[in-house]
């Protein structure tokens, strides 16, 4: 753009010295027909919009999401805004799920990664290929505040597994400048057993809720799970065999191999795990506490992992002494709940209009009332097609029971007679 400016101000200063050369005017001409279609090419970038709106016109980017309010199954889906997720790694999962939410209209994003986008992360999911050698932090901020301005972007290219990263992400969490609050949730999208120890040694000391996702290393399987401190098992509640043993795993990568990746596996395991996380904000349908993926047999393993009495995290195990504590408060509070509840709750009319003058009597009123007309006489020339109750009668041989066994007695005592002769 400079060089075409710089072309056009060189034409239009020779004009100067010399208007009836018309060569002048018409390259002129060109160059600023040249800019303006270069001005056509920049991408449209929206302004920002300070409330959302649910009205149905092209131009509103919430008109879709707040029709899920609109149609029951959010109650405000507007309170997404004042909402803060930290996602932790922004690879194949966590820079997807970091574009949902975005799209979405989360209130505020931090991004943490230390790693740069190269070639090799092409075969998945966000990144460009113009933005190789950026940060994945920066890059993400690049593209993320693009597609939606209203999102508060923070980005951290940090490694959280060194002792400064770790201050860092920690101090970032208990943040309170947004809204006056810290992180709602912490989404774990690392794809190291190292990381993950280190987020749920955070998140159990902030006593903060996070949901941890993971993709397998041949590509065709994943999981998403939620874990609260105290409430469930923490990562450390049921380790992996690598973490147990005390493997180092950067031992266990072989020189020239690497894991396999799929974008489609990525997509389906980000998916489900924003999905989980607008459950879980938004308080809409049942968040899942753990649901895996197995993109093979399209099957889908959902189970409840409860904590572990004996983990080795000291921070999970106090966290399990403060949930057993406030057990008796919980369940008061659920009671009160449930009984106000039900006490809100009025009673009315099923039907208030009864145009067929259907009536709804007890069980024994209607058999009383159909034995009284069993008795009831009907018009000559009709009969019953069987009997009633009053008119049944025993049959004959049931009078003649009596006279049978005596006939047997006297056949008896006539062979005991001739026996005896």
């Amino acid at each position: 753009m400079e060089e075409e400016m710089k072309a056009m101000l060189d034409q239009i200063e020779s004009l100067k010295h010399s208007l009836p050369n018309n060569t002048a005017i018409a390259d002129l001409q060109r160059h600023a027909e040249r800019i303006a279609g270069l001005e056509k090419c920049v991408p449209t970038r929206r302004s920002k919009v300070k409330d959302m709106s649910a009205e149905v016109v092209d131009s509103n980017p919430y008109s879709r999401l707040m029709a899920l309010q609109r149609m029951g199954i959010v109650h405000n889906y507007e309170r997404i805004r004042d909402f803060s997720v930290a996602i932790v790694g922004i690879g194949g999962v966590g820079s997807v799920a970091a574009e949902m939410l975005t799209r979405c209209g989360i209130g505020r994003l931090l991004l943490y990664d230390y790693d740069t986008v190269e070639l090799a992360n092409m075969n998945r999911l966000f990144f460009r290929p113009d933005q190789v050698g950026m940060t994945k932090t920066d890059a993400a901020v690049q593209t993320l505040k693009d597609i939606n301005p209203d999102v508060v972007l923070e980005s951290y290219s940090l490694n959280i597994t060194t002792v400064k990263g770790f201050e860092v992400f920690m101090e970032s969490l208990t943040n309170k400048k947004f809204h006056g609050s810290g992180v709602d949730l912490v989404l774990s999208c690392v794809d190291n057993y190292e990381a993950r120890m280190v987020v749920n040694q955070a998140c159990n000391e902030l006593k903060q809720t996070w949901m941890e996702s993971g993709v397998s290393e041949d590509a065709v399987s994943g999981h998403i799970q939620l874990l609260i401190p105290g409430e469930t098992a923490c990562f450390a509640c049921a380790p992996p065999l690598v973490v147990a043993s005390g493997v180092d795993e950067r031992t266990l990568k072989r020189e020239g191999v690497c894991a396999a990746s799929l974008p489609t596996t990525m997509g389906v395991v980000a998916g489900l795990l924003v999905q989980n996380a607008l459950k879980f904000l938004l308080n809409f349908g049942n968040v899942s506490p753990y649901l895996g993926y197995n993109a093979l047999k399209d099957y889908f393993p959902t189970m409840e992992m409860r904590p572990n009495p004996q983990c080795s995290n000291l921070a999970c195990l106090e966290r399990q002494k403060e949930y057993d504590l406030a057990k008796p408060a919980r369940e008061a509070a659920a009671k009160a709940k449930m009984e106000a509840e039900s006490s809100s709750m009025i009673e009315y009319p099923v039907h208030i209009d009864n145009e067929w003058n259907i009536s709804v009597v007890d069980d024994m009123e209607a058999d009383i009332s159909t034995s009284s007309k069993s008795t009831v006489s009907i018009p000559d020339g009709l009969v019953h097609e069987l009997p009633s109750a009053d008119g049944f009668q025993k049959p004959a041989f049931f009078e003649e029971s009596s006279s049978t066994v005596d006939d047997l007695d006297d056949l008896k005592k006539q062979l005991e007679a001739l026996n005896a002769e």
